[in-house]
């Protein structure tokens, strides 16, 4: 057995492997829902309902694909150009850190001028976090798979020592937590009383500037062009290594983001559980997207779906809720198989 390359994919196999991907997520799902004892068709229902079946649900749903936008932002810039950032959790904490730093009153500005500040700054962290992997692929040919994820570890272990030391909150009664940020830092409700915040806002309008970079502009055009084929994209003049750190300062500034985003709209100071993995959540949304811009806010809100509704399913159905993380570890895995179909045939000897 080999794979072929297609010299042009059809437009219906890049929708029906797809969808076929989905569908064998939900069979697998479906049998282990069975051998729990429970109906697949009830468990299904009560996770849409759970995720959409009300005004709470859907704030919910929406709330959690927030930071999941953009990570999965992140992920899908860098992978195009073939810069494989797995430490999307480092950059969102150092996010996070900026944004405690500058939001608990080490600025004092009017709203409308020290949100924009911090999220630049929280941007530009998370955008040099990046850029040291970024430096050590392109100038030794160090594997950024292994660096961006050892950062990860890093970069808990920094937050733990600053919520020991310098940031601790004194009047956190021990917990290791930083002080919260004041009023003219957070991010505005979207509605009253509910948990969605502005954050989902930028988040949308970060999916569309980065839609239109990656397909408007020459930037988008020599990422694809090295995503491709990089000793091509160099013969054709492209200058791969510096493509390759634009591509990484656009990629951590995204996943920077996130924890602005969690820390300025939702929780309103940092502590260590900030994140429940939205760093390599984010690279499940960026594969169910196929590494469209556009397509990782839909990504989100269905990975966001699994999760908040299977909160709610296993409370009435009885079926523990780790059932959602097999189905986003199962989509992530057919989804890859069904990219890999869609770019190659198989041939059998």
């Amino acid at each position: 057995m080999r794979l072929e390359p297609k010299p042009s994919p059809s437009i219906v196999h890049t929708l029906l492997y797809p969808a076929g991907a989905i569908v064998a997520t939900l069979l697998v799902a479906s049998l282990l829902v069975m051998a729990a004892g429970a109906s697949p068709f009830n468990v299904f229902w009560l996770v849409l309902k759970g995720a959409a079946g009300s005004q709470f649900a859907l704030v919910e749903t929406l709330t959690r694909a927030t930071p999941l936008i953009f990570t999965g932002l992140a992920v899908a810039v860098a992978f195009r150009a073939k810069l494989w950032n797995i430490g999307a959790e480092a950059q969102l904490y150092i996010g996070a850190v900026m944004t405690v730093v500058l939001g608990t009153g080490a600025v004092t500005l009017p709203s409308l001028a020290l949100i924009p500040l911090i999220m630049i700054s929280a941007m530009f962290a998370g955008a040099l976090l990046l850029l040291g992997p970024a430096l050590l692929k392109t100038r030794f040919g160090v594997d950024e798979v292994v660096t961006t994820l050892l950062l990860n570890f890093i970069i808990l272990l920094f937050v733990s020592m600053l919520l020991e030391g310098v940031l601790k909150d004194p009047m956190g009664l021990g917990w290791p937590q930083s002080k919260r940020i004041i009023a003219e830092a957070q991010l505005p409700r979207l509605i009253q009383g509910k948990r969605l915040h502005f954050g989902f806002v930028i988040a949308i309008a970060s999916a569309l500037v980065t839609w239109v970079i990656m397909k408007k502009t020459v930037l988008g055009y020599e990422m694809r062009a090295v995503g491709h084929n990089g000793e091509a994209a160099r013969f054709a003049g492209i200058p791969v290594n510096r493509v390759l750190m634009k591509t990484a300062l656009l990629s951590g500034g995204l996943a920077a983001l996130a924890g602005f985003s969690e820390v300025a709209g939702l929780k309103g100071n940092l502590t260590l559980d900030l994140s429940p993995g939205y760093g390599y959540t984010g690279i499940v949304v960026a594969m169910l997207a196929m590494l469209n811009p556009l397509g990782v806010i839909a990504a989100a809100i269905f990975v966001a779906g699994i999760f908040v509704g299977a909160d709610a399913m296993s409370r009435s159905a009885g079926v523990p809720s780790y059932i959602a993380q097999v189905m986003v570890a199962t989509a992530l895995l057919t989804m890859v198989t069904a990219i890999m179909l869609t770019r190659f045939r198989i041939r059998w000897r």
